[in-house]
Formats: structure tokens, C-alpha cells, sequence
């Protein structure tokens, strides 16, 4: 998942009514058959990606018929799981899913057997070889939206380059800041712009998806990136709640995190994905 834009009961009705939702998915009856197809919603990429291969090479083996449904948005994916209109979706890590319960009287839930992949942030730079690097004043781009700034700032405190206010949370923005030896400052940005500001700014820290797009790696480029393991923002299958023992959505969710998938991740993102299982 990429970011995290304010939705409001408002938004997600229209999504619903523009998109027209009854099109694109299963019926609610789907679910009591185990042998109808899995409709699963997903963002392109990776989550399109790595539902496409599981499909071209692993579910028919599985016994398991499987539908993607791309969406560009992360409203629509939820309200199509909501509304009964797809079985499931595969697009958003946990703090996403908890506000956009809480927002929207949802009742979308992780499907046991653990997390899928992590996006992870790194902080990178053009003229740094390491954090330590950093001078007094300088100036470190960070993501806008809520969530992805409060990684941010968790990836630079857990480094050891500021402090941040206890209980700040997945909210934290620059304000919550404590600690700042080195008097950085702070320059917020777009995500997508993220990797554009490179030659403007002393660090930026970057979304994973947004560093593939622009040839780095948190591999091999990033002075420091997020670890995939017990990270609260990796990526994982969400259903409806009481569709958790849809068998279906078992084999699915055993498929996400068998070793085939994991070297799938591991060979075709070279650690701007990684797989968190």
C-alpha cells in the first residue's frame, strides 16, 4: 500500500455508485460454493502482480479458481468486500484497515495465517553514504499523508537521528519531534514526488514502490530501511468479517505465503518488496 488518504462515508457512496460495483465481482451465494471462483480486489502493483502469478501458477494446482480485480484507489477495494461484491481484497497493511473501520462502520478483517509483503520505506540520498552523514541543518524530505509520515519519522527515531513524543503513534508528524540533535529540517512532499526532490534536499525517505519506479533499491540504495519482520505496515489479505473460514479464501491465503510466492517477491523486486512471512 502506497498511502493513506482521509475517506469519509461521502467518498466511499460515490466510489460505490461511480464504479458500479455490481459489475466486477461475485454474488453472495459464492461464498457456500468451495468450488466457485475467488474474487479477489487488489491494487496493480505488487499486489496485482503477485495474485497474477498465483494464478497463472499455482491455484489451478491448488484446486482453487482465482479472479483479480485491479483498482487504483483504497477506497473501492473495501467497499466491494463491505458491499459483497468481491470476496476479498489484498491491498493494505493494518493501521490503514483500523481507520478505515473506525471512519467508516466497516467490519473488514485480516484473514488469519499472518502478513504478505512489506513495501518497505528507506532514506536515501545523493550525496550521504551513511545517516551519520547528516550536518547540522540539513534537510530530509518526508511523505505528506498521515501514515506514511509516521513511518518516516519511526524509521529516522529508530536509526537514532531524532526522538519522537511517546504514544505519537501511527500519527506522528513533525510537531511530535522531541529530539532533534542535528536541528534537521523537515520538507513534506507528495509521495510520488519523493524521489524527484532527490537533487533538492540532503535525504528523503521514500515509499518502496516509489523507489522501484525510480531505479532504487532499499537493498542496495537506501542508507537505512524498514525491516519487513513484525511490522505493523506489511500488507496482508482482508475479508468481510465471518468470511474467514471461506475455504476458498484458506487456500488463498496458504498460497500468499508459501515459498514459491516468497522467492516470486524476492527475484522480481530485489528488496523494494519483501516478503514479510
Amino acid at each position: 500500500m502506497r498511502n493513506t488518504a482521509k475517506i469519509t462515508t461521502a467518498v466511499l457512496a460515490a466510489g460505490a455508485l461511480t464504479l458500479g460495483l455490481s459489475a466486477c465481482g461475485s454474488d453472495k451465494d459464492s461464498a457456500k460454493d468451495p468450488n466457485a471462483t475467488l474474487t479477489v480486489a487488489a491494487t496493480p502493483t505488487p499486489q496485482g502482480e503477485i495474485l497474477t502469478y498465483i494464478k497463472d501458477n499455482l491455484a489451478q494446482k491448488a484446486g482453487l479458481k482465482l479472479e483479480v480485480k485491479e483498482f487504483t484507489d483504497y477506497v473501492t477495494p473495501n467497499t466491494a468486500v463491505q458491499q459483497g461484491e468481491v470476496d476479498a481484497n489484498y491491498f493494505q497493511h493494518k493501521p490503514y484497515l483500523d481507520d478505515f473501520n473506525k471512519k467508516n462502520g466497516t467490519d473488514i478483517v485480516p484473514v488469519p495465517g499472518g502478513t504478505v509483503h512489506l513495501e518497505p520505506l528507506g532514506v536515501y540520498s545523493k550525496s550521504l553514504k551513511k545517516l551519520a552523514d547528516l550536518t547540522s541543518g540539513a534537510t530530509v524530505a518526508l511523505p505528506n499523508d498521515t501514515t506514511n509520515e509516521a513511518r518516516a519519522l519511526k524509521l529516522l527515531e529508530d536509526n537514532g537521528v531524532i526522538k519522537l513524543k511517546a504514544g505519537a503513534g501511527y500519527s506522528a508528524t513533525p510537531k511530535d519531534v522531541t529530539s532533534n540533535p542535528k536541528n534537521l529540517k523537515f520538507k513534506e512532499l507528495e509521495a510520488a514526488q519523493l524521489p524527484r526532490s532527490l537533487g533538492d534536499v540532503d535525504a528523503a525517505v521514500i515509499n518502496g514502490n516509489y523507489a522501484l519506479e525510480a531505479n532504487l533499491s532499499p537493498a542496495k540504495n537506501a542508507l537505512a530501511a524498514e525491516k519487513a519482520q513484525n511490522n505493523p505496515y506489511a500488507n496482508f489479505l482482508a475479508v468481510k468479517k465471518g468470511d474467514e473460514d471461506d475455504p476458498r479464501v484458506k487456500k488463498l491465503a496458504k498460497l500468499l505465503t508459501s515459498p514459491e510466492v516468497k522467492k516470486f517477491i524476492e527475484d522480481k523486486y530485489q528488496g523494494a518488496v519483501v516478503a514479510a512471512f
